[in-house]
């Protein structure tokens, strides 16, 4: 599927629409639940809390707002900016749109990882300071880094034996996580819910956690920009214009599995929003990788915000799992596509 051809002054245009979407599903995400905070209060509130001062309406509403919602609603946002980047990036070093950060081992390792420590009845006090999400971040990049061991050939990796090495890592991954969870005897339950996806969990500090990671591989991606837009060529044709191909291809890796991982070790396994966002984000401002990964931030954090915002919202009697909602949005989304891309190819 082509990209739309759009002239560069036309581009600001879906960057500046990209940002009022990414605010305007904040202040729903936050306005809408079991109690609703209109956007007045929501401004108070925030007003006086960097003023310093208390907020002089129903002290209920801060509550929510600053300790619930806010928190859940930037977590969504980081995660949904991290995922949408990371498969921007990777989408650009396999050359091809249907590429997912999942595709690396990413989501089998951390889930794994994730899995086991929600199984052995760790102390309480290791939950609190994120036991779960140490060990998923730990897997996911532990799963990535054997995938490169695998693939690396001779000093090369070549990205069809990383996409092979992937799918192993991954089947590897699953069966551990099935083997996890089928020994976890009443702990299966708390499993099962993070594999799901969601942002039960969130706080401030989980978001700071993985906001740090996150910053700092979306800076080296979007330094790495213009060489994913020279790999569009080929590995041949880009090496005879200057660039170091290899170390461009093991720094997007482990940029991207940095991001990744981070952020499902906050949100569990949610599917698409990698392969969404950066699609769509291709289709109205074209593959020039520095603005795609930018657009594709914005785009992922609105999309998995909203998604969440469903999540908690569609069921009268509780929260649905935002994995869930992902799925049944990009399941269809990706078939769409798959028929799109074999029309174009016959």
């Amino acid at each position: 599927m082509a990209a739309v051809r759009l002239q560069p002054a036309r581009r600001p245009v879906v960057g500046i629409a990209l940002v009022a979407a990414l605010l305007g599903s904040v202040a729903l995400g936050v306005a809408v639940g079991r109690v609703a905070i209109p956007l007045s209060d929501q401004l108070a509130i925030i007003a006086a809390q960097l003023g310093g001062r208390t907020f002089e309406g129903d002290a209920r509403l801060s509550a929510i707002l600053l300790d619930i919602r806010l928190p859940r609603v930037i977590l969504a946002a980081l995660t949904g900016a991290a995922l949408a980047t990371a498969g921007a990036a990777l989408q650009g070093l396999f050359r091809n749109p249907l590429a997912d950060p999942y595709l690396v081992g990413v989501s089998s390792g951390a889930s794994a990882a994730a899995v086991l420590a929600l199984t052995m009845s760790l102390p309480p006090l290791a939950y609190a300071l994120g036991a779960v999400q140490l060990a998923a971040f730990g897997g996911g990049l532990a799963a990535v880094s054997l995938a490169l061991v695998l693939a690396r050939v001779g000093g090369q990796t070549s990205v069809a034996s990383l996409l092979l090495a992937g799918i192993a890592v991954a089947a590897i991954g699953g069966a551990l996580s099935s083997f996890f969870l089928f020994s976890s005897g009443e702990r299966i339950f708390a499993a099962y819910a993070w594999l799901l996806g969601g942002f039960n969990t969130s706080s401030w500090e989980l978001a700071l956690r993985i906001a740090i990671p996150i910053g700092m591989g979306l800076v080296v991606l979007l330094g790495l920009g213009p060489s994913l837009d020279l790999l569009q060529l080929d590995e041949e044709a880009a090496a005879a214009m200057g660039l170091r191909v290899e170390r461009t291809k093991l720094l997007t890796i482990a940029a991207a599995t940095l991001v990744a991982a981070a952020a499902v070790s906050a949100s569990g396994l949610i599917a698409f929003v990698g392969l969404i966002a950066p699609h769509i984000v291709r289709l109205l401002a074209g593959p020039t990788h520095r603005l795609l990964l930018v657009l594709s931030a914005l785009a992922g954090a609105a999309f998995l915000v909203l998604a969440d915002l469903a999540a908690r919202t569609v069921l009268p009697d509780g929260n649905l799992p935002v994995g869930v909602v992902t799925a049944a949005i990009g399941g269809p989304f990706f078939l769409v596509l798959l028929r799109l891309r074999r029309e174009r190819i016959a």
